[in-house]
């Protein structure tokens, strides 16, 4: 690759090398200065040296994969959190390549955060999958809009969608739980189980049948299983070393530009522990003893049915009320609720749970052939799970309309706004409902069919459920039908018109036109893939949700069953044996055999980065372990004042050192800012993030993060990437043959940038956006090559990447001047209205 400024073969900084390769000194310091003429940078003196930290993306990526390398070793970290290089044949850690600045070669060390042990690995990190439901009710929360300063209705509106949030989360729990009861209790404990009966004859003797609270015991006990369980899986914390967060800890008066960067565990998660195990246990004692409805059996009994309905009571008040309660944020609740929920109160909760679970099960004795109780506690809690859902998708639409106001979205462009306009959460929770709900039905619909001994009933309210999954499942098919035919109608009526292959393709693929070809098919591909995935979440949650208002009409007697929708009920159930036998063998394959079940791993990965809030019972967040550990061994290495840090990120990972690089910049002095850099790779941090998590991730935050580094945030981009994209540009256009847009500028703000320069690989430079040719030109010699389109993979070999990281670190100028002239139509192009045509922006979503 050759290393003159900008890619030009007759630069300065070429024409200043001799016939080795090596810089004439007498030429060094004039070549620096013309290479600085493109943009600020750093003089590197004789001991400078660069550390590239790398962190990984999802699930599936290898240590030696992420410092590019034949081996890694480990050499700091606690073994879950790891910090690798690359080794020799004697395991030993080995230099880093050269980094080829545009003034001279530096030292360069390369590391890689390795935090894939926190979510992939054995059986019991693969059984994770199965809470997905609850991941889902969590993930809503931090999908809430913004609350505006000084905004008292959205102060209360924000209130109010986070107890509702807490209630579905807790009804979500009991729902399950009342399931798994149904299974374990009803379906084999009562009725396979029954003296006489034929079912399980050959396995189960009749003796064991008569034998006195061996069927009660046989019915609680997997449920208690799951109880403890569940509640082991909430208990389970990465420790991070109080040197980490001590180091990184945000100076006095400095706020990060990212609020997620000061995101931390919420201290009430064991209180909310405390009050969903006892929610479980009572709400499997309420169904034992008769339901909801009337208590069946003696006095004991009914004082013990009173017991567990006062108890669901407590916590269901309890998880309205609990609400950030050592008050850090001043527009929630006051910390008195958490003093009256301290370690003693919750330890009474848990234990009179316990005790009302012990004793419905010696009430039960001897249990009938048909118990009373599941058909109106599981209809109960599912009514109250709708109404709940019901009540916080219309609280939202305000919500999200305050924010809208007060954080002046409507100043943005239409494909940088929020996601539905800040009401993505209803549909994640509503799917997140419908999918716990499906789950536990489908469990005892599997199990009822895989005995085929005796006939087994199950609650009449199950019928409806696979009506729900049916009507769900036609009307989803009949939307994706749709969905393709008008995408395909749409394409071809841009194929017409001449605007269906971007214009990028033909700038970062001239002369080469069997590349542009292959190029633009897959940057169609990705296109439509990235700007559709919210719509395809939404028409997933509206089919269920519609089978769902279908179901509760029959069940009500609003609406009458005709005979030709009985056949949904049958689609039903084969789609419930879909989904709880796909989601039981991606579990396997994920404990057995890691590598086989990748998509488990990065639907689990995406979600379980956010920390608990609204739902306890879910993975532990690993960022609240890689960030301040990330940002801790970076300011570890610029304790060397000859050392300048580069935090790099592959998808997933983008997001993790976007928050340690803010976390960072606010606990280092402001002179060492400048030997801070960073370089993101397929990442999300534009078409996603900001949309999907306005309060958290803001697209304002990023433009000022973007001004802190002055320029020193680079991202590598490809168009044919179906999971990133652009970071710091957007409202592109081709315009006179140059690329044109508006995006990040290092002052902090966002406005038209100067066009796009070519680098000495054919790659694109926009602002802070280097797009890639994809497939790669080259071979190159001396580097690793890769043949074909690339997409999300393998960012690390392309030759871009070193000047990338050159730049981050200050050795390589970036363009800062404003452009001479604003070419017509950006304006509009930024604002998303109607262009002419050959002028349309070409962005992702």
């Amino acid at each position: 690759m050759s290393r003159g400024t900008w890619g030009d073969p007759r630069a300065p900084g070429r024409r200043a090398r001799d016939r080795g390769g090596q810089r004439r000194p007498a030429d060094t310091i004039a070549a620096a200065r013309e290479v600085a003429k493109g943009g600020a940078v750093l003089m590197p003196g004789p001991d400078t040296r660069v550390v590239e930290l790398r962190v990984h993306g999802v699930h599936g990526t290898a240590p030696e994969d992420l410092v590019d390398a034949v081996a890694a070793v480990d050499v700091a970290g606690d073994g879950v959190g790891r910090i690798v290089r690359p080794a020799d044949r004697l395991r030993r850690p080995a230099p880093g390549p050269v980094l080829h600045a545009a003034v001279q070669p530096v030292t360069r060390t390369v590391e890689g955060y390795h935090w894939g042990a926190m979510t992939s690995g054995g059986l019991a990190k693969s059984t994770w999958a199965l809470l997905f439901p609850f991941a889902l009710a969590n993930v809503a929360h931090w999908m809430l809009p913004p609350v505006p300063e000084g905004d008292r209705p959205a102060r209360v509106l924000g209130y109010l969608l986070r107890a509702l949030l807490r209630l579905a989360a807790l009804l979500l729990t009991m729902l399950l739980t009342a399931q798994l009861t149904v299974v374990s209790f009803d379906l084999l404990a009562a009725q396979c189980l029954a003296p006489g009966s034929s079912c399980l004859a050959g396995t189960v003797g009749e003796w064991l049948r008569e034998l006195p609270g061996v069927r009660p015991a046989a019915g609680l006990l997997p449920v208690a299983l799951a109880a403890y369980v569940l509640h082991r899986v909430s208990t389970v914390n990465w420790k991070v070393s109080e040197d980490a967060t001590a180091t990184t800890a945000p100076r006095e008066g400095v706020d990060p530009k990212l609020p997620g960067a000061t995101v931390d565990a919420d201290p009430d998660t064991a209180a909310l522990r405390t009050l969903h195990l006892t929610a479980a246990l009572a709400v499997t004692a309420l169904l034992v003893l008769g339901g909801p409805l009337r208590p069946t059996g003696s006095d004991t009994a009914t004082v013990t049915w009173l017991a567990s309905l006062v108890l669901l009571a407590v916590c269901g008040v309890g998880v309205l009320l609990l609400d950030d309660p050592t008050s850090a944020t001043p527009s929630r609740t006051p910390g008195w609720v958490h003093a009256r929920l301290g370690p003693v109160p919750r330890r009474v909760l848990g234990g009179l749970g316990a005790v009302v679970f012990a004793v419905s099960g010696v009430l039960a004795t001897p249990l009938p052939e048909r118990l009373a109780g599941p058909d109106a506690t599981v209809e109960t809690i599912a009514g109250l799970l709708v109404v709940v859902c019901v009540a916080f998708a219309v609280l939202l639409a305000p919500a999200a309309l305050l924010a809208r106001r007060g954080c002046h979205w409507s100043a943005l462009p239409r494909r940088l706004r929020p996601w539905a306009g800040g009401w993505m959460a209803a549909p994640v929770l509503v799917l997140g409902a419908l999918l716990g709900g499906g789950f536990g039905a489908g469990l005892a619909i599997t199990v009822r069919e895989a005995i085929h001994s005796v006939r087994l009933d199950l609650p009449a309210g199950y019928r409806l459920i696979t009506l729900l999954w049916g009507a769900g499942a036609v009307l989803g098919l009949a939307a994706a039908l749709t969905g393709v035919g008008v995408a395909a109608m749409l394409r071809w009526l841009s194929a017409r018109r001449g605007r269906d292959t971007a214009p990028e393709v033909g700038l970062l693929h001239e002369g080469r036109p069997e590349d542009a070809r292959r190029a633009a098919r897959a940057w169609a591909r990705a296109s439509l893939e990235r700007g559709h995935g919210q719509h395809v979440l939404l028409a997933v949650a509206g089919a269920l949700a519609t089978g769902a208002a279908l179901a509760i009409l029959v069940r009500l007697g609003l609406l009458p069953l005709p005979d030709w929708l009985q056949p949904l009920s049958t689609v039903g159930v084969a789609v419930l044996w879909l989904l709880v036998g796909g989601l039981l063998r991606l579990v396997y394959l994920a404990a057995a055999r890691p590598g086989a079940a990748r998509g488990l791993g990065i639907l689990y990965d995406l979600a379980s980065f956010w920390p608990r809030e609204a739902h306890p019972v879910v993975p532990p967040c690993y960022a609240l372990k890689a960030v301040p550990e990330v940002a801790a061994r970076a300011a570890e290495h610029l304790k060397d004042p000859n050392t300048r840090v580069v935090l790099t990120g592959h998808s997933q990972g983008s997001l993790l050192v976007a928050v340690a690089a803010s976390r960072l910049l606010a606990a280092l002095p402001d002179a060492d800012h400048e030997r801070v850099g960073l370089v993101t790779a397929g990442s999300q941090l534009q078409w996603a993030y900001p949309r999907a998590f306005p309060a958290v991730v803001p697209h304002a935050s990023l433009t000022a993060l973007f001004g802190e580094l002055g320029g020193r945030w680079r991202a590598l981009c490809r168009g044919t990437d179906p999971l990133g994209g652009a970071v710091s540009s957007w409202g592109r256009q081709v315009y006179g043959g140059m690329l044109l847009g508006v995006g990040f500028r290092a002052d902090g703000t966002d406005g038209a940038l100067p066009a796009a320069t070519r680098g000495p690989t054919g790659v694109l430079v926009l602002g802070g956006d280097h797009w890639l040719p994809d497939p790669q030109r080259g071979p190159f010699p001396g580097r690793r090559w890769r043949a074909g389109v690339l997409g999300h993979a393998d960012y690390y070999s392309d030759p871009e990447w070193d000047r990338a990281v050159a730049m981050a670190a200050g050795l390589e100028p970036t363009v800062t001047e404003e452009p001479a002239e604003e070419p017509p139509n950006l304006l509009a192009a930024v604002n998303g209205s109607r262009e002419p045509s050959g002028l349309a922006p070409q962005d992702g979503p």
